[in-house]
């Protein structure tokens, strides 16, 4: 490319935001789980392509500014990444930049900050590493964004965060965005939540608003910004398509598995009995896009239903949390005895939630349909935007639905026997 072609690509800014625009200093901060939560975390950003060699540098944080006397830098892995690989992009060039964090201590507060070295840095920030072991935690969880993010997702992301500002880490389940590879719907989204994507560990799952066709001749792929802008654990077992959307984070012996419910599913249903079958964890979560149990007329995945559910049933699942469905739907598995009744006891709650301004309606007759597999239906909702808290200490995990608003919805307490596996649900009448 000559050099003239290069400088006419690298700065057309035409009809940008201003914080769509890539400068020397460092935006789209965001934490991602890669390693052990205990010791290590990863970090990614982007800047203009005049930063080639960017470093993050970090600290246990101290009372004062000292804990700067003791800093580690790392030099970080940049990419260069052409916006314009999609048609409706400014035919831009960026570079992202990405760190791992590693030998990082247990249950420490650090304080890190990313950039060039020199004079172009981020502010600080601040995260706590996972504990060893079983201990007492809580996470978030967003069904889809989607759409008008900046508009009507970013006070769901920081009314969640007015509720939950320790938690642990960030579930987004699905349709972060609505046209996969508009950078326009990244900026958004990066801005909505602000700090708090740097400071919250996310674990983002792939939607099918996360695919589409780069151009009108070209086939559905992922969207271009996913792999750059997240730095996900790679399974390398799994097909290369599969890579940084299909992971398992163990966090403080809770198991959470994320598949990709978009393609290639028979490769993950292997993976799936895999990682459930060798985890001790005393938690165990997944969490894809696509409802298992889709409470919105016109949706069915029958494919998990039929090959995932009873892998969940038959390795204990506890939770399963979706998105996909624009509605709120909690139900769960009661476990029945010989005569076909209620023990008391039960197999996996799912939930699919909504936390952007796109709404759906509840299918009751097809939510009654689902007695057939088993599935009772405990709560639902329409026409609201939500956020989830899930606290899981000792042997309960509370599992709360919050309005935008702030305002408690939904509140179910699953109650484990850690010997037995046996569950019982507490919740508030339907």
């Amino acid at each position: 490319m000559s050099g003239s072609v290069r400088a006419q690509h690298t700065h057309d800014h035409s009809g940008l935001h201003h914080w769509e625009i890539p400068s020397k200093d460092p935006d789209r901060i965001i934490l991602t789980f890669n390693g052990n939560p205990a010791t290590s975390r990863a970090v990614t950003w982007r800047t203009d392509t005049s930063i080639v060699n960017a470093v993050a540098q970090i600290a246990e944080a101290t009372v004062n500014s000292k804990f700067t006397e003791n800093l580690t830098t790392v030099n970080a892995t940049t990419e260069e990444f052409d916006l314009g690989l999609y048609k409706d992009n400014n035919s831009l060039l960026v570079h992202y930049h990405s760190v791992v964090f590693e030998g990082l201590k247990p249950d420490k507060l650090y304080a890190y900050r990313v950039g060039d070295g020199e004079e172009h840095w981020s502010e600080w920030i601040q995260f706590k590493t996972a504990k060893e072991g079983y201990n007492p935690t809580q996470f978030v969880y967003f069904g889809d964004a989607q759409n008008d993010v900046l508009d009507h997702w970013s006070r769901v992301i920081r009314m969640a965060y007015q509720t939950a500002p320790d938690a642990s880490f960030v579930i987004h389940a699905g349709d972060l965005v609505n046209y996969a590879h508009r950078d326009l719907e990244w900026a958004e989204w990066f801005k909505a939540g602000g700090f708090i994507h740097s400071q919250w560990t996310a674990i983002p799952v792939v939607g099918n608003h996360e695919f589409m066709r780069t151009g009108t001749l070209t086939p559905r792929r992922l969207s271009i910004q996913w792999r750059p802008q997240f730095t996900l654990p790679v399974e390398e077992e799994l097909d290369e398509d599969l890579y940084e959307t299909v992971y398992t984070v163990d966090y403080q012996d809770i198991q959470i598995i994320v598949l990709n419910s978009n393609e290639e599913l028979e490769e993950q249903t292997e993976y799936l009995e895999n990682a459930l079958k060798n985890s001790t964890a005393k938690w165990k979560i997944v969490t894809c896009h696509h409802s298992v149990f889709s409470p919105a007329e016109g949706r069915n995945f029958q494919f998990a239903r039929d090959h995932w559910k009873p892998l969940l049933d038959k390795y204990g699942v506890d939770l399963v949390l979706n998105g996909h469905d624009h509605t709120y739907a909690r139900g769960h598995i009661p476990v029945r005895n010989a005569d076909m009744n209620n023990s008391g006891e039960i197999g996996t709650v799912y939930v699919t939630s909504v936390s952007g301004p796109k709404q759906y309606r509840v299918d009751d007759e097809q939510m009654e349909a689902y007695a057939a597999d088993g599935y009772q239906r405990d709560e639902v909702g329409e026409q609201t935007q939500f956020y989830q808290v899930i606290t899981v200490e000792n042997n309960t995990l509370t599992y709360v639905a919050y309005t935008v608003l702030g305002d408690e919805y939904d509140r179910a307490v699953i109650i484990k026997d850690f010997e037995t596996g046996k569950k019982e649900l507490l919740q508030e009448e339907e």
